[in-house]
């Protein structure tokens, strides 16, 4: 090769590595990579214990009135953190109203549900607990069943050395928001973020160029890549009702002010490419389908081929490692331990 072409070839990898940075950049104004560290909690130090005992809480069944529920039923780690359900079972073979979010990174969110009703998780886990065609329990049964096994007793005092009695509803809340605290899954979209060069293909920088230019950042941005604001679902274009039910009014629900008709908080992106079906409804399945969905509703311009294809390449550089999670043994139940019911409460 001539002097003439080595030069090219220079100038061309110079302006290839130019453009990589640029993107780069621009991304880490946008969009933040997941820490090494488990997050600090507000109002709810985490500690070893306190993780073991969450982790205890989040598995065991014996938390919901049948004895058959428990978080990990709709949040179900083994499959991207929900339960890959349109909406969720219950109490009772109920169907729930909404599809189930993702666990994972979930600490990231700064509101829980899909309708922001839940400042934080320790709130949210407060939820299920109690929804009748959920776990149908109620705090003072959860309570007692906790205090006749002296597993969970001796678990909760390592846990808040400093309360006299701490078992308490409350505390078992914190117990699972210092759990889930932990469910960080690192990407290779992270590790891009940090600087290695390799942990995107070409295509899935492209993805990426397309999601930040046509303007799916602007509501899918952050740590979580979403799950911090609010938005109508249908912005410019609103889906039909086989998408966006005319019943579900959203955050209404929770304001009762007409401008939060059908308005959803955007879903955190981290996982997506293994959590179907999509949106609050869970009536879309395919990952493209949603993409196409999203930028005529939201954006009001067509998203398809190629470029629908390169964003969800994209997509799939968010799905990432979860931490290794062994499934913990519980304390058995005792004479005293409330007997698990199937009834159904009008």
């Amino acid at each position: 090769m001539s002097i003439h072409g080595f030069t090219a070839v220079a100038l061309v990898l110079t302006a290839q590595a130019a453009a990589a940075q640029d993107l780069r950049t621009d991304a880490l104004d946008l969009f933040s990579a997941l820490p090494s560290t488990i997050p600090a909690v507000a109002d709810n130090p985490i500690t070893p214990e306190k993780i073991s005992l969450g982790k205890a809480l989040f598995f065991d069944p014996r938390m919901s009135a049948s004895g058959v529920f428990s978080c990990n039923s709709c949040h179900n780690l083994a499959t991207g953190g929900d339960d890959n359900l349109e909406t969720s079972i219950g109490h009772g073979w109920q169907k729930g109203p909404r599809n189930a979010p993702t666990v994972l990174n979930a600490v990231f969110n700064e509101a829980q549900f899909w309708d922001g009703r839940a400042a934080d998780l320790a709130e949210q886990a407060k939820g299920p607990v109690q929804a009748g065609v959920e776990m149908a329990n109620t705090p003072d049964n959860v309570v007692a069943t906790l205090n006749s096994m002296s597993d969970y007793k001796t678990w909760f005092k390592a846990s808040f050395p400093e309360q006299a009695d701490p078992v308490t509803f409350d505390n078992f809340a914190k117990a699972i928001e210092a759990y889930e605290a932990t469910l960080l899954t690192p990407s290779p979209f992270d590790a891009w973020l940090n600087g290695d060069d390799a942990a995107l293909s070409d295509e899935q920088k492209r993805g990426l160029e397309v999601f930040v230019d046509s303007g799916c950042a602007s509501c899918h941005n952050g740590i979580n890549l979403g799950g911090h604001d609010y938005y109508a679902f249908g912005l410019i274009e609103k889906p039909g009702a086989d998408v966006l039910p005319e019943g579900d009014k959203g955050r209404f629900a929770v304001t009762e002010t007409a401008d939060d008709a059908y308005v959803f908080r955007a879903a955190p992106l981290r996982n997506i490419a293994v959590t179907a079906p999509y949106f609050h409804s869970g009536k879309v399945w395919d990952l493209k389908t949603a993409v196409e969905i999203m930028a005529v509703s939201q954006l009001g311009e067509e998203l398809s081929g190629p470029d629908a294809d390169a964003v969800v390449a994209f997509l799939n550089a968010l799905t990432g490692t979860l931490p290794t999670v062994e499934y913990p043994v519980l304390p058995a139940e005792t004479a005293s331990t409330p007997r698990p019911t199937g009834e159904i409460l009008p």
